[in-house]
């Protein structure tokens, strides 16, 4: 784990915190979701704070530094299935990343059910 990795993991940490808080977790739910996926090679689950845009049953997920991350690969080609917490519910997905011809890097997910 390069140290970008590891810095990004402990701002991970203090998200997810910050987003199980009453409070704090109201107010970062509105820009932020948790996204839990099984990696494709190692089998292991994950589970990460993303900002996004909704519409519809759509999350729109950017990818900051993709090249800095991996997460984002999993769902390469056909994509693959994930649990999104969206305003404390979770709800079943599809997510599918692609990269642009300006290689930003944007996971679209869609949802199994209906988001408020």
């Amino acid at each position: 784990m390069n140290t970008f990795q590891k810095a990004a993991a402990a701002t991970n940490k203090l998200v997810l915190a910050a987003m199980r808080a009453p409070i704090l977790g109201n107010i970062a739910g509105k820009s932020m979701v948790l996204i839990t996926y099984t990696g494709r090679k190692s089998g292991k689950t994950f589970s990460l704070p993303v900002s996004y845009r909704q519409k519809g049953n759509v999350l729109l997920i950017g990818v900051a530094m993709p090249d800095q991350k991996n997460w984002w690969r999993n769902f390469l080609d056909d994509g693959g299935r994930v649990t999104v917490k969206l305003r404390g519910v979770d709800h079943a997905g599809h997510a599918v990343s692609r990269r642009n011809d300006d290689g930003q890097v944007s996971v679209k997910v869609t949802l199994e059910t209906a988001a408020s």
